[in-house]
């Protein structure tokens, strides 16, 4: 036995030295990939969380349970929030609203008209599982400059997510910098 147990280590060992020399699949990473992105234009956190929890209250006042999503001007997720019991499609529907509206700088109530007699933009919506042209999502905005969006999804009627999703930015709107 004491003959095979350091047989046994060596070729434990040889093994592992092996598979620390082989070649890297992946290429280095250089300095330029470590500089750090700014963040992109959006509502502060604590906006970002009151107008979901506006939202979500508006919506519950009509006894709607939704997801609401707010967004920054890259669509990165600030805030996603959902009221006790709301379904996973309508928490994901919020979020997928608030995208498409940042993507094609509309409210989603607007392309959901729009959707119905442009082909072409009818076709980039259905060619993306993460958009959803159903009214529910508005921009947020300071002056012109959009930078963010509120998706609302859940509720029953989409003009209800929408109210809900205004709601929530109506409050916070003036003190958005």
């Amino acid at each position: 036995m004491k003959t095979t147990f350091p047989l046994w280590v060596a070729t434990l060992l040889s093994s592992a030295a092996f598979a620390q020399s082989a070649p890297a699949v992946n290429p280095p990473v250089t300095i330029a990939a470590r500089v750090p992105v700014p963040a992109a234009r959006g509502p502060a956190l604590a906006l970002a969380l009151e107008a979901a929890s506006i939202a979500i209250q508006t919506c519950a006042t009509k006894d709607q349970k939704i997801g609401v999503a707010v967004l920054d001007s890259a669509g990165v997720v600030k805030v996603l929030l959902a009221s006790d019991g709301a379904s996973p499609r309508g928490v994901s529907s919020g979020n997928a609203k608030a995208l498409t509206a940042l993507q094609f700088k509309a409210p989603t109530s607007v392309l959901q008209e729009q959707v119905k007699t442009d082909k072409t933009l009818a076709d980039k919506v259905a060619a993306d599982a993460k958009f959803n042209a159903r009214a529910g999502a508005v921009l947020i905005k300071i002056g012109n400059e959009i930078i963010g969006a509120i998706g609302v999804g859940g509720a029953r009627g989409s003009d209800v997510d929408e109210a809900c999703a205004v709601a929530g930015l109506q409050v916070v709107q003036s003190r958005l910098n």
